[in-house]
């Protein structure tokens, strides 16, 4: 049991490591394309990858079951990835990474309501809810002039809040000892449906001829190979293992590899602020999630 656990840590550290960076590959490619294309790309390659490793065809004999993939298509790839990149579009790589990074509270907030978790939820848990709203302003505010993204950071915040129901969905569906690369399949193939009614709203532009370009190219498939393909099916694995809440602490750690990386690649300013506001941030969260429950 310790051994599995240890692999269920593992894995969830590994992901987001990966997705601590997958911002600077976003913000590359937005240059050339609109947040739909980049979407949409990455998870037809990563749907491509997952089938070449394990062919073999997923079976959901009932409709509700199928029901909570059709849900987390939605939420973990349509959604979450739609209201990231256009957030991006509109303020800091490393603001969206912070934002996003308040998931937790979400997951901890879902859990207790659709798993019905014994016990109320702790004081400290709204403690650190102050602390990471707190911290979130301290990054806003965190150039020359204190200007707010009002929709960026929204756009973020929800996004939050949808990856959190996502990590839910996926520890439902975990229950029923599915293959863990078929259901990452399934999910990937709803995602891909809900996204095809969008692509002729958002002008989407099948223009394969960017790809000419070798930064486009390196950054597409990293997207869509390690940070899609694998990445997904590592952090259900986590989920599998360690459950919603637990594996969700480990977003605490992507902004950090976000600025970090945000700094030294994209040269963006890490200013006294943005530093405090992160700290801030990441005790706030650390604090709700320890004692979210009595």
């Amino acid at each position: 049991m310790e051994n599995k656990n240890t692999i269920g840590h593992l894995t969830a550290f590994f992901t987001v490591f990966i997705w601590g960076t997958t911002f600077i590959s976003t913000k590359v490619l937005l240059s050339a394309f609109n947040p739909l294309e980049i979407l949409f790309y990455r998870f037809v390659i990563a749907l491509l990858i997952l089938t070449v490793i394990y062919p073999h065809r997923l079976i959901v004999r009932e409709k509700k079951r199928e029901l909570l993939f059709a849900g987390a298509g939605l939420c973990g790839v349509t959604l979450y990835y739609l209201f990231e990149n256009i957030a991006l579009t509109y303020t800091m790589t490393s603001n969206v990474s912070v934002i996003v990074s308040t998931a937790p509270l979400f997951t901890a907030g879902f859990s207790h309501i659709f798993f019905k978790n014994k016990g109320k939820i702790h004081i400290t848990f709204f403690i650190g809810c102050i602390m990471s709203i707190m911290g979130i302003c301290f990054i806003s505010f965190s150039g020359d002039k204190p200007e707010l993204n009002p929709l960026g950071d929204l756009l973020a915040l929800l996004a939050g809040a949808i990856w959190a129901m996502y990590s839910i969905i996926t520890k439902k569906i975990s229950d029923y000892g599915y293959n863990t690369i078929q259901v990452t399949r399934r999910i990937f193939i709803y995602g891909l449906l809900f996204m095809l009614p969008l692509l002729p709203c958002l002008d989407f532009n099948l223009d394969l001829s960017y790809f000419n370009n070798k930064v486009y190219l390196v950054n597409i498939l990293f997207l869509g190979i390690l940070a899609s393909g694998i990445c997904f099916v590592t952090w259900n694995c986590a989920v599998k293992i360690l459950g919603p809440v637990k594996t969700s602490v480990y977003i605490y750690l992507q902004p950090v590899i976000t600025i970090l990386v945000s700094f030294f690649v994209l040269g963006e300013r890490l200013t006294i602020m943005s530093v405090i506001g992160t700290l801030l941030t990441l005790s706030g969260l650390v604090l709700s999630e320890n004692k979210a429950h009595r």
